[in-house]
């Protein structure tokens, strides 16, 4: 009896240990055993020791000096930076004017035609009472001024985008290079921005435009190059059989095939290039943002809504019509009604109705100039900010505390900072350095590589060496935390709509708006809701990354193949067993990627929360800007830049290569 009893002992052991991740864990620990004593012998335990930490607020205030004093005369900045400068002032400038000589009525009329050529009569509907309704707020001059920043930012980051996507789809060797810089580029904070270009053009628009296009350049880059790589090889083989050169192939076949990858990152990079001209408000930019950042410092809601409101607008119709152009087809109905009464219908793209389109735009600009009417009328203005405000005195005497039994808005966020954000924010930073290195290790190799692993624990040692430990592991309490609920509320959304059409189907223009709002935009119902603090920031961000979550969750379950689902049923499994033992596992890449997703987003808006007294690193870097301390926003900055490198590297499957790697 006793050995039949030890057999499966004998037998399960040596299976265990066949699995890859628990050998990689056993090296793990194989390797701690020995390096942890002499760590822990050397500099003891604890946070993170000072003999490891290097101070770089020193040489970074000496470089920040050098390049103040030296911007007027160094040659490099007279006849380079200086020229880029004066290039981006006088674009910003010319569009701006131009925006303004036009008209409310003129850009009125030139957005809704655009959008009628594109996608049809509704969306041009929609158009011109997004562009209305920011007049009717009294945003008409801040939204032209953001505007104006967007064209001149998008237009560079499109060309840049294109030119390096254009090297990485013709030159393997460049695709190599370009992948991991992109990578990189693409879970970074758009905070993490800000400080580098501020340090070289200072505080003002060109910063704001040229932080813009590096934030909003890589999806070009990687859609072109995706598109140009993706292209039909028959159909460049037999081009190439006419006896076409390298250059006529691209033109005539590379390029129009990967045209539904061009526009898509086109849509792609207009709408980063919002959500960070908009944040660039704090280095200056201007425009809606400016006015939302300060009314959240004022904590003046109403304000911050009236500004936030043109903000999503903008949002909503430049995705709108980017996507519809991007999908290559506008609704024929729509499209026959709209020249039915014109005669002859011509071509979607025929310079003949763009001819039109742009003779009464001109037609309704010459109008309302004749008539005096370029500037929004201020009699048109409705002011929504005394009665929101109103609206948020009465919320902040009955819902924000003492409400019986559920408590107040207030209460919930106290509760949630005092039971789940504090003890997180203790217990991590209460782990020995060497303990959050191997957590980080274990985590990073068993769910990729050996080399995934090693460049998680670098970025999360460079932190400590940094000299930002603590408040690192402050902003990773509030993105776990967030990620935490985040994940909870966007599976168990993601799992209903994957088994319910009628679900998915109102979910989908939900989730369509709360995914093109920027960033920014969030604070401010948090702000009304809960004060200030570091729970708004963590609210802030679990609305900001829910839509994602739920949208790769229902689109991974459905991608499940339905003859798994078809013979599970067939032996008898409940509903609850199929998601459960065929759904769920099947679709495991898809919720990794979901959870990667949700983290890189978090941490996006948990840093932006430093404005609304979130501290920790997103302090830091607002501090920096704002006291002009580009020392302590530099080292901050780069601590949230290795801290996201860190969570993407933890949550990046890597299965096939691990396999070689192990």
């Amino acid at each position: 009896m006793a050995t039949i009893t030890a057999s499966p002992t004998r037998i399960g052991l040596p299976a265990l240990l066949k699995h890859h991740a628990v050998r990689k864990l056993l090296l793990l620990g194989l390797a701690a055993a020995i390096l942890v004593p002499l760590a822990n012998a050397r500099w003891a335990s604890g946070a993170w020791p000072g003999a490891l930490t290097v101070d770089f607020s020193e040489p970074l205030a000496r470089t920040s000096d050098w390049i103040i004093d030296n911007r007027d005369s160094h040659p490099l900045f007279l006849y380079f930076f200086g020229h880029v400068s004066n290039v981006v002032v006088i674009a910003v400038r010319a569009v701006y004017l131009t925006l303004l000589a036009v008209g409310w009525a003129g850009v009125t009329a030139l957005g809704a035609l655009v959008a009628w050529r594109v996608a049809g009569v509704r969306l041009a509907l929609g158009t011109a009472a997004a562009f209305l309704a920011c007049g009717l707020l009294g945003m008409w001059v801040p939204t032209m001024q953001t505007l104006a920043l967007m064209v001149v930012a998008v237009l560079a980051s499109v060309v840049v985008g294109a030119l390096l996507g254009l090297a990485a789809g013709l030159s393997d060797r460049m695709d190599r290079v370009l992948r991991p810089v992109l990578d990189t580029m693409q879970v970074l904070p758009a905070f993490a921005y800000l400080l580098p270009v501020v340090l070289i053009f200072g505080i003002g628009v060109p910063a704001a435009v040229l932080a813009t296009v590096i934030y909003a350049a890589p999806p070009m880059a990687r859609l072109t190059s995706l598109g140009l790589r993706g292209a039909d090889k028959e159909v460049l083989e037999a081009v190439e059989s006419l006896g076409s050169t390298a250059r006529q192939r691209l033109l005539t076949a590379r390029i129009p095939l990967a045209r539904k990858e061009l526009l898509l990152g086109l849509n792609q990079t207009i709408m980063m290039a919002l959500s960070m001209a908009v944040i660039a408000a704090v280095i200056g930019a201007g425009g809606l943002g400016d006015r939302v950042y300060q009314a959240l410092a004022s904590v003046d809601v109403g304000a911050a809504l009236a500004a936030g409101i043109p903000i999503v607008l903008l949002a909503v119709v430049l995705d709108r019509v980017t996507g519809a152009a991007g999908g290559g087809s506008r609704p024929a109905r729509a499209k026959s009604r709209a020249w039915g009464r014109l005669g002859a219908e011509p071509e979607p793209h025929s310079g003949r109705g763009w001819l039109i389109a742009l003779a009464g735009v001109v037609a309704v600009a010459v109008a309302g100039r004749l008539a005096g009417r370029l500037d929004w009328p201020d009699t048109w203005v409705v002011g929504i900010a005394e009665p929101v405000n109103r609206a948020v005195d009465w919320m902040t005497a009955h819902l924000y505390s003492g409400v019986p039994v559920i408590g107040g808005t207030a209460d919930w966020a106290g509760h949630f900072t005092t039971w789940v954000l504090d003890p997180m924010r203790d217990s991590l930073q209460a782990l020995p350095w060497w303990g959050v290195l191997l957590i980080v290790a274990a985590l990073a190799w068993v769910i990729g590589t050996w080399r995934t692993a090693l460049t998680a624990v670098l970025a999360m040692a460079a932190i400590g060496v940094l000299g930002v430990w603590k408040p690192s592991l402050d902003t990773l309490s509030q993105v776990l935390a967030a990620v935490a609920v985040t994940l909870v509320v966007g599976f168990a959304v993601g799992i209903a709509a994957a088994r319910s059409d009628r679900l998915e189907r109102a979910l989908r223009p939900v989730l369509d708006v709360f995914q093109t709002m920027p960033q920014f935009v969030y604070l401010i119902p948090v702000v009304a809701l809960f004060g200030v603090g570091r729970a708004p920031a963590v609210a802030a961000a679990i609305v900001y990354a829910l839509p994602a979550v739920v949208r790769i969750t229902t689109q991974g379950l459905r991608q499940v193949d339905p003859a798994a689902l078809e013979a599970s049923g067939s032996l008898g499994a409940t509903s609850w067993q199929q998601l459960r033992q065929v759904q769920l596992p099947l679709a495991r890449r898809a919720l990794l990627l979901a959870v990667n997703q949700g983290l890189v987003l978090v941490l996006a808006v948990v840093v932006i929360g430093g404005l609304v007294g979130g501290g920790a690193l997103g302090y830091d870097v607002v501090f920096g800007l704002a006291q002009g301390d580009l020392a302590t926003g530099l080292v901050a900055g780069v601590a949230i830049v290795c801290l996201g490198l860190m969570l993407d590297r933890v949550t990046q499957p890597t299965e096939r290569r691990a396999k070689k790697g192990a």
